[in-house]
Order: structure tokens, then C-alpha cells, then sequence
């Protein structure tokens, strides 16, 4: 089983000490990008954790950024600023040439770059990767690019972008998944220049926008890997994106159940502390019950992805059951809380209100279950 990487967590949780529930709240109200937070997660190394050594990371396993972002979790924080650095930094690492891992992974690493936005879902594809329109043409050195992307987060504070386009037209006989290639876009360049970022205001502080490419010049030197073979690299990385995902869904959890503990064991009403009440006792149980479950399924993922194998049905089941587990937690929260549950300075709503997202994403709760009807339980594919 993957290591339970105790110092880590201690320090990330002194580090979240100095950015308390007012800071979240601050930031919540004027959906305020946590500046402050992610420069000091980068200072620390935090957000170098899984990048080699060579290129001046530390070189940590997956389990490692896991824990980091479960702890960031925990301590009532949100690492949806940070954490897309984690996982699309993978497409490089594991799929880029030698030259772009030297050009960029050292700037990931101390701080200078930052690769955040991961372009891929477009308004009229969705789920469906293989039919999104955005298109890179080769133009000699360059690949020009046309369309749209819908909810990059992030956008508007990164300096490099991942991005899905399709090179090569899709025609009779080919799977919808062929011909789709990775770039590396310098969004430091292209912004004004055949770039355009729209933020769009949502229900959470998730700092998501629309892109729109005109005509946008792409030196062909950031190709990552292979020309039509895109779809393949996004894939491999979406296992660590949806462990990661589920890592901090645990820590939600964690933290909700802790805070309707708490206020449950302190709250008196008829004379009596609420939490003496089975009407309170029972759904935090059933909560920490199935966080509990959804943590061992998360250990169980990340086991399987360090031992080399490809565990798509594992992280989508720990995706799936994490995000229920901190569904059902912030709904115990809630409850426990009464009328407070509902106040803004118990934090209870804002975490509510963030983890309803991971029912949604970064894939829909029904996409996981087509899956495992599919490729688990053997079903005639639905869609």
C-alpha cells in the first residue's frame, strides 16, 4: 500500500494554517484567484512535488501528491487552484521530448512557469473528446488554431496551456479519437495574439473561463509526442487526475465530518447536546462509513497506478465514491448545522457549494458508471 507520507501532511497542514477559513471566504465573495496560497505552496515545493529531480522537482509518487492535496483539503482550503499542475504536467513528462522537458519543467518547478490550463472540453462536445471541433493546420514551422474551448480553469493565471486539437480531418473509416494532437500553448505569447480568455462566474470560486482561438500560431516544435496520437496521451493522464481528484474529495469529507462532529458534541437544544440525538449520530456515521470505504479505494488506486499498471476502473470507482462520500458529508454538515449550516462564516456552505462540482467533474458521475457497465461488468456500450 502506498505510504501514508505523515511529515508531508504535518506540513502542508502548518502551512494551511496561515490561510484560514476568512481568507477561503474573502476569496469566495470576490471569486478572487488564491494567489497567496499558491505562492506559498511553490515556495514550499509543493506543486514540484512529482516532477523529477533532475529538473528540480522532488521526484514523489503519485501518493505523495495525493496526500498533499487531500491535507490542503482537510484543512478547509481548495486546491482547485493548484492542482491541475499535477496532472497535466504529466502529459509533458511522460509523453514530451527531451528539449520541452528541459525548456519548461524546471520553470514548473521553481515557480516561474505555471501549467494550469488543460484545454479539451468544447460547449457543443462535452464528454465526447472525439468530436470536438478545434482544429491546429499545419502552416510550415507552425500549426494554426481555430475554435473553442469551454471551462479552462484557470486560464487567466497560466503561463502554459495543454491543449486537444484535431491535425488531421476526421474521414470515413477513422475512430473519432484518431487524428486529435497535443500542443504546448505559451499563453504568455498568444493572449491578444490569436487568444482570447473569457471568465464565466460560477456557482464556486473555480476561476473557469471559455478560450477562443483565431488563427493562433503554435510553433510546431510543441508538439508533444506524436501528430494524431493526442487523444492516447490525454487518456493515460486522466487516471491521476481522477486519483487526485478523489484525494481531496476524502479530505472534504474529513473536514466536514469533523466540523458537524464537533459543532454536534457542543450544540445544546431541550437541554441536551444535538449530537446525543440518533437523528444526528446516524448520518455522520454513514458518512465517515463510506469516506472511510472511498479512502480505501483511493489507496488502492494509487497502489496499482505506481505499480505501473493502467487502473481505469480503480480511479474511477475511487473518483466516484469520494465524490459521493464528500456529497454525503457536506449534506450531514448542513443538516447538523441547522440554520448555521447556511451562514457563511461556518464555511459549511462554501464547502457544500465546492463539492457539488465532482459530481460533475472532471467527468460526470454517469460517464463512470457507463464505464464500469461497459469495461467492468461487460454491458452493450449505452451511447
Amino acid at each position: 500500500m502506498p505510504e501514508d507520507y505523515t511529515d508531508i501532511r504535518d506540513a502542508v497542514a502548518r502551512l494551511c494554517e496561515d490561510f484560514p477559513g476568512a481568507y477561503w471566504r474573502e476569496l469566495d465573495r470576490a471569486r478572487a484567484y488564491p494567489t497567496e496560497f499558491v505562492d506559498a505552496l511553490t515556495k514550499a515545493g509543493w506543486l514540484a512535488a512529482l516532477i523529477p529531480e533532475a529538473y528540480g522537482g522532488a521526484g514523489l509518487p503519485l501518493s505523495a501528491g495525493a496526500a498533499i492535496l487531500e491535507e490542503i483539503h482537510r484543512s478547509g482550503g481548495n486546491a482547485g487552484a493548484c492542482h491541475a499542475q499535477m496532472y497535466t504536467m504529466g502529459t509533458l513528462l511522460r509523453h514530451g521530448s527531451k528539449e520541452q522537458k528541459t525548456r519548461y519543467l524546471p520553470g514548473i518547478a521553481d515557480g516561474s512557469l505555471r501549467l494550469q490550463a488543460f484545454g479539451v472540453t468544447e460547449p457543443t462536445s462535452g464528454t465526447d473528446t472525439g468530436a470536438l471541433k478545434t482544429t491546429a493546420k499545419r502552416d510550415g514551422d507552425h500549426f494554426v488554431v481555430n475554435g473553442q474551448k469551454i471551462w479552462t480553469s484557470r486560464a487567466e493565471h497560466s503561463d502554459l496551456m495543454i491543449l486537444l486539437a484535431r491535425t488531421t480531418p476526421l474521414a470515413e473509416g477513422m475512430k473519432k479519437t484518431q487524428g486529435l494532437s497535443v500542443l504546448l500553448v505559451d499563453m504568455r505569447e498568444a493572449v491578444g495574439n490569436g487568444l482570447t480568455i473569457r471568465p464565466i462566474r460560477t456557482m464556486m470560486n473555480h476561476a473557469t473561463t471559455e478560450v477562443f482561438f483565431d488563427d493562433l500560431r503554435v510553433p510546431a516544435k510543441n508538439l508533444i509526442g506524436e501528430e494524431g496520437k493526442g487523444f492516447r496521451y490525454i487518456l493515460s493522464g486522466m487516471n491521476a487526475e481522477r486519483i487526485l481528484i478523489a484525494a481531496e474529495c476524502i479530505g472534504d469529507a474529513k473536514w466536514l465530518i469533523d466540523k458537524a462532529v464537533s459543532y454536534a458534541k457542543d450544540r445544546h437544544v431541550f437541554g441536551r447536546a444535538i449530537g446525543q440525538n440518533q437523528g444526528i449520530q446516524f448520518p455522520l456515521a454513514k458518512a465517515y462509513a463510506h469516506m472511510r470505504a472511498a479512502e480505501l479505494m483511493v489507496r488502492e488506486a494509487l497502489r496499482l497506478y505506481e505499480a505501473g499498471e493502467n487502473p481505469g476502473a480503480e480511479a474511477n470507482m475511487a473518483k466516484l465514491l469520494a465524490a459521493d462520500a464528500a456529497n454525503e458529508a457536506a449534506e450531514a454538515a448542513v443538516q447538523t448545522h441547522g440554520g448555521f449550516g447556511f451562514a457563511e462564516e461556518y464555511d459549511i456552505e462554501r464547502k457544500f457549494r465546492e463539492t457539488r462540482l465532482y459530481q460533475v467533474a472532471p467527468i460526470s458521475t454517469n460517464l463512470i458508471l457507463s464505464y464500469l457497465s461497459e469495461h467492468v461488468l461487460g454491458l452493450p456500450r449505452s451511447y
